[in-house]
């Protein structure tokens, strides 16, 4: 199965998770795809994967994880064994902060900071300090991203496959072009 985790305030109907549904289809498999509505509760939004995935062996599933989802993907794999290919992931809840000259809405920041605010502890359950098996994970990221700092993820990520993408942004909309080596990389590309 390959599930995909969206990120903060998204949902399944974000620009990567339709790419990925769409892709799915077109390659056949379509039913192996899944794209759950994450709750804003960290602890009940892994919950909520760890439930789909419980009906998988750990190696043969695949989480693609958008920044906050990312962050979910990196301990949902450690936890359980399977791979995940992480986007623009939060590497640090702590420090979400604009990182080039055109900055983020005040009013992201804010609710950001919020939800902090609520979920911290949380959030500080679900961190991971270094990955067990480097070669489970694959990064995708963006140096232009504009609320993340991709040399934190080309770091904590440093000894797993990457793509550094030149420029572009936050929402990647270069993850299509992307898509054939995730299935390649995927539990069932192999």
């Amino acid at each position: 199965m390959i599930m995909y985790l969206h990120g903060f305030r998204s949902s399944p109907l974000s620009f990567k998770a339709q790419s990925t549904a769409l892709y799915m289809e077109k390659q056949g498999l379509g039913e192996y795809y899944f794209c759950p509505q994450l709750p804003e509760s960290p602890k009940e939004a892994v919950k909520t994967a760890l439930d789909l995935m419980a009906r998988f062996e750990p190696g043969r599933i695949t989480l693609i994880g958008s920044s906050l989802g990312g962050y979910y993907a990196n301990w949902l794999a450690e936890k359980t064994g399977c791979r995940a290919v992480l986007l623009n992931p939060v590497i640090d809840p702590w420090n979400i902060r604009p990182t080039r000259e055109k900055p983020i809405e005040n009013l992201e920041l804010e609710e950001w900071e919020k939800d902090l605010k609520i979920y911290g502890a949380e959030l500080r359950k679900l961190k991971i300090s270094e990955n067990t098996q480097p070669g489970r994970y694959f990064l995708i990221a963006a140096t232009g991203d504009e609320m993340l700092d991709y040399r934190l993820m080309a770091e904590h990520y440093r000894l797993s496959r990457q793509i550094i993408i030149e420029g572009s942004d936050h929402s990647l909309p270069e993850y299509v072009d992307c898509l054939d080596e995730i299935l390649a990389f995927s539990a069932l590309g192999n």
